[in-house]
């Protein structure tokens, strides 16, 4: 019997989504940085066995929109939610249940997929602070499995896979079994370039900054020739971000190039220019552009 199914991993921003998904698949796919807020777009990737699919959407971590691109992150996290075979709550070790995941446990409660509560960071915090949030959480809340797990390390990620292989309901291959994604490569080039760019700036940056990959070709000798124009909203942020001497842009290009020379096994010439677009996150037109088109 063939198994499959799509599965929806919710959660607080930073509580490690997309370090899960990218350790369930052993490949890089999703941003992971330890600035909140860091997925913009529902990624699907897709896990394949002998005898089972699954497909994993990855959110934007729920939380109280400040812009219409706060608008739109929270909305496609939670309609992420229907529809789907099994959805993954996905919180860390704490003294009580915080607003965000009071709003996470009430949208999960409209919906009919069975629930599993997985508990990341485990290896960071004590066996009692552990032993606390799954009873606070398990009061309520009739989860389908209860599993802990450190999504860096990969601890107990063996056994949520397989208690997600357990729950899929019988279907088809959805995808090819060579498949692990459905983004395209310029999508991923981008998300890289953005990643690297959250990793080397200063705390009040990151979320004003899009990635929009102007040109990307591959020569005769299989070098790719990619131009990116790194958006930001402020005429002071393009210094910060260009750096002293150019210092700081130098750092981003070189680390986003090696991390795309691996993604595309191929050699890579990448060019980055630093735009200021003011307001780009309020701005509809320039968000579509950007590839968020779900915008209302």
């Amino acid at each position: 019997m063939y198994k499959s199914g799509f599965v929806t991993i919710v959660g607080r921003p930073n509580v490690g989504k997309s370090t899960l998904t990218n350790q369930i698949m052993g490949e890089k796919l999703s941003i992971v940085s330890n600035k909140p807020q860091t997925t913009r777009n529902n990624i699907q990737t897709i896990l394949t066995g002998e005898d089972y699919q699954i497909v994993f959407v990855d959110t934007s971590g729920i939380h109280k929109p400040k812009n219409k691109l706060g608008d739109y992150m929270v909305n496609s996290a939670t309609e992420s939610i229907k529809e789907v075979d099994l959805v993954l709550f996905l919180i860390n070790p704490c003294d009580e249940i915080g607003r965000g995941d009071k709003f996470i446990l009430e949208a999960i409660k409209k919906q009919k997929a069975p629930v599993f509560l997985v508990v990341n960071k485990v290896d960071e915090n004590s066996h009692e602070k552990v032993a606390k949030t799954l009873d606070m959480y398990s009061k309520e809340y009739d989860f389908a499995e209860i599993v802990p797990i450190s999504a860096l390390k990969g601890k107990n990620v063996d056994t949520l896979v397989r208690l997600m292989v357990e729950k899929m309901p019988e279907g088809p291959q959805y995808y090819p079994e060579d498949m692990i994604t459905d983004a395209n490569e310029r999508f991923i080039v981008a998300e890289i370039v953005r990643e690297k760019t959250l990793k080397n700036l200063r705390d009040e940056i990151p979320h004003g900054i899009a990635v929009d990959i102007i040109q990307m070709k591959q020569n005769e000798k299989g070098t790719y020739h990619i131009e990116v124009d790194l958006i930001c909203e402020k005429d002071s942020h393009k210094g910060i971000i260009i750096g002293k001497n150019g210092a700081s842009l130098k750092k981003i290009g070189e680390t986003a190039r090696y991390e795309i020379e691996r993604f595309l096994n191929a050699k890579v010439n990448l060019k980055i220019w630093v735009k200021v677009r003011k307001e780009w996150r309020d701005n509809n037109l320039l968000l579509k552009e950007l590839g968020y088109k779900k915008m209302k």
